[in-house]
């Protein structure tokens, strides 16, 4: 099993995806340890010397006029896990929380938020022994950070909450005990420190920009397979064409086509069949591009925010000042968690119309809806129909969270981002965006069975003979939902790239 060593600087989304889905084991880099050490010093000092500070000797949101003695430090930090979680709605993926772990320890690690080194190295255990708390999705305003989801995390820390262990959704102390880990009792700045942060919209989003990520590269493959079916012109996708508009996405999606259909005899050149095809094929470099360049926009803002400190107040050390701020403001990923969401939806939308040029008879010359006995059979009609209703509701999910904003906190939280919120639909609308690439891939492949005689392109048929080891063409009506979630599970797995890697067809 491979590990992940954090310090607080050089997380990367890969990281993020290895400890979340793959079960890598996370350590604790030497300097970061020493950070941590440094940090705690400084809040040990202010509470001896019973100063004044945000969160450390006083209250929290509207509360931070009221100082709390030394005494009552620990009754502080309890408190305050215990008030704020207040989350509601269906768990988190197991998934998800384990990259909110991960996310929140390399956080710590920086040595800007004084917890304890014992506390971190709790976090860190229960990582690696499996102890997931159970999270509610929804009660995240994104602004204060991820207060009440992170408040069910360190729930979990204290021996309270629930957890899943090894498969079993159980009490947290029943978990921490049986994976032999000893909870945490919270001492002063720890319980703000651990849930003043964006790392609920932050983990989502970083899961959310490795599968978009993944998915524009497989909706190359498969609109490429949709190019040859419908005998499209590969002049459009001339690299001479990109580089006079040179958007790095752009290029990199005409490369990636010109790839696929490398040795194909289904491709037609300008003026053979006709002089230009629909924009749904010939700009597909275009639409997938400006795609595929929104995907590393929000890349670069999730890289940045996985590497800082984002609770309030941050520690620094070598001045020894406490200073109250705002970097748990989640914007910065609200708006990309927005940007993507837009960005996937067109992933879909573009596809369901390609479907519709697949299926419909009016638009090219095969069978209607992709079937030899129209009337009897209804062929591939209704799978267009749930592309469509697919692509629907992204456009609703679509909506930018971020343009909301309602006060809390008596008005001392006067504005906040919606960041998770806008983490979640994204997730949502790539789920969908999947779906729809699925029943265009499902509808290509069977046009396919209508080109004998044809050479299909290298990419092409390496795909259909992965596909058709799990989906048989269609000669007479059958329960397509099968098949649409065969095919769908054949994208998400990243099965469609790795068996093009395979055979040396490497899509950027």
């Amino acid at each position: 099993m491979g590990k992940v060593i954090i310090d607080g600087n050089n997380l990367t989304i890969e990281d993020v995806v290895h400890v979340a889905r793959d079960g890598y084991r996370v350590e604790l880099s030497n300097i970061a340890e020493e950070r941590v050490l440094y940090s705690r010093k400084i809040v040990e000092k202010y509470v001896n010397d019973e100063k004044v500070v945000y969160g450390i000797t006083t209250g929290f949101g509207k509360f931070s006029d009221v100082v709390i003695s030394k005494e009552d430090t620990e009754i502080l930090q309890k408190n305050l896990i215990m008030s704020h979680s207040c989350g509601v709605g269906e768990p988190l993926p197991e998934e998800v929380v384990r990259a909110i772990m991960l996310l929140r320890a390399n956080a710590l690690a920086k040595g800007f938020s004084g917890v304890r080194l014992e506390t971190l190295n709790t976090l860190i255990e229960m990582l690696n022994k499996g102890v997931t708390p159970v999270i509610p999705e929804k009660g995240s305003l994104g602004a204060s950070g991820d207060l009440a989801p992170l408040a069910h995390m360190v729930l979990v820390m204290i021996g309270k909450g629930e957890a899943l262990y090894k498969g079993e959704r159980m009490t947290g102390e029943k978990a921490m005990k049986e994976a032999g880990i000893s909870p945490v009792v919270l001492s002063s700045k720890e319980g703000l420190a651990l849930i003043n942060g964006t790392q609920v919209m932050s983990a989502i989003g970083c899961l959310n920009v490795y599968d978009a990520k993944r998915l524009i590269k497989s909706a190359d493959a498969v609109s490429s397979i949709t190019l040859e079916a419908l005998r499209g012109i590969i002049d459009a996708f001339d690299d001479r064409v990109q580089m006079v508009r040179p958007h790095r996405g752009q290029m990199i999606t005409a490369k990636n086509i010109r790839k696929m259909c490398e040795g194909s005899t289904l491709i037609t050149r300008q003026g053979e069949i006709r002089v230009q095809d629909a924009y749904t094929l010939r700009c597909i470099p275009q639409v997938h591009g400006a795609i595929r360049d929104a995907i590393e926009y929000a890349e670069e803002v999730l890289t940045r925010e996985i590497n800082s400190a984002t609770d309030n107040p941050l520690i620094f050390p070598e001045d020894g000042e406490v200073i109250s701020g705002g970097n748990f403001h989640g914007e910065p990923i609200a708006l990309a968690m927005d940007f993507l969401g837009i960005a996937v939806s067109e992933i879909a939308n573009i596809s369901e119309r390609r479907i519709e040029r697949l299926v419909n008879y009016q638009l090219n010359d095969l069978p209607p809806f992709l079937t030899e006995k129209g009337g009897l059979n209804s062929g591939m009609m209704i799978a267009q129909y749930t592309a469509a209703s697919l692509v629907s509701e992204n456009k609703v999910l679509a909506h930018p969270a971020s343009v909301d904003s309602i006060p809390s906190s008596a008005n001392q939280e006067d504005h906040v981002s919606m960041g998770t919120i806008a983490a979640r639909k994204a997730r949502e609308i790539i789920e969908n965006a999947t779906r729809v690439i699925a029943i265009e891939l499902m509808a290509a492949l069977q046009a396919m069975e209508f080109r004998k005689g044809f050479k299909k392109g290298k990419g092409s048929q390496i795909i259909y003979d992965l596909v058709r080891e799990y989906v048989k063409p269609l000669e007479e009506d059958r329960e397509l939902y099968i098949d649409i979630n065969a095919c769908f599970n054949i994208i998400k797995s990243g099965k469609v790239l790795k068996v093009l890697e395979k055979e040396g067809i490497i899509l950027e």
